[in-house]
């Protein structure tokens, strides 16, 4: 079990990697990244996800394409990742629909964000480096993988062994975000 200050390390190490080497991911450790991501919590265990892994060359190449906007010098790294793990929101259970309806709050997209949070601190737990993607041609990403028109792609994630360096944080100060029993 990860203790409280090896589990903050672990999230002070978490990047957005940009650059990765040409090593393959092992299958094993992919699982295991997986795994990390369907066991997310959600609301009302609505679980809205399928998460699409590319690691077919051709199938990569096509979604790097798609990913990137080299004129505004976006995602241009995207072509170096082994992985790509693309998230499809998927339909809610009745109970997380009619409570978001409620409380007007897409908690799909909430749910999401946490099982990319837990694939990427996964990899990181493996020794690889991620970078979650929001830009990307979402009607040619559907096309690429034959995902059903009706269905949002919420986010790429690229996977691999880093080969940048440790950048350091750049975060507002604790008192700008952090307060306690008032705003």
């Amino acid at each position: 079990m990860t203790g409280g200050k090896e589990m903050l390390e672990l999230i002070l190490r978490r990047q957005s990697e940009r650059k990765y080497n040409e090593n393959p991911v092992e299958q094993e450790k992919l699982d295991r990244v997986l795994e990390a991501g369907r066991m997310a919590p959600s609301a009302c265990n609505a679980q809205p996800w399928k998460f699409i892994v590319a690691t077919d060359k051709e199938v990569l190449t096509r979604l790097a394409d798609a990913a990137s906007a080299k004129l505004l010098g976006m995602n241009t790294f995207v072509s170096q990742a082994p992985v790509m793990i693309v998230i499809v929101r998927e339909k809610p259970n009745l109970s997380s629909r009619l409570g978001g309806s409620i409380k007007s709050k897409d908690y799909s997209l909430i749910d999401i964000g946490i099982a990319a949070e837990n694939i990427c601190l996964q990899a990181l737990s493996e020794g690889l480096g991620t970078c979650i993607l929001g830009w990307f041609d979402e009607d040619r990403v559907k096309s690429i993988l034959g995902i059903p028109g009706a269905k949002r792609v919420e986010l790429i994630i690229t996977l691999g062994y880093a080969a940048g360096e440790y950048r350091q944080k750049k975060r507002k100060p604790k008192d700008e975000t952090v307060a306690y029993n008032k705003y």
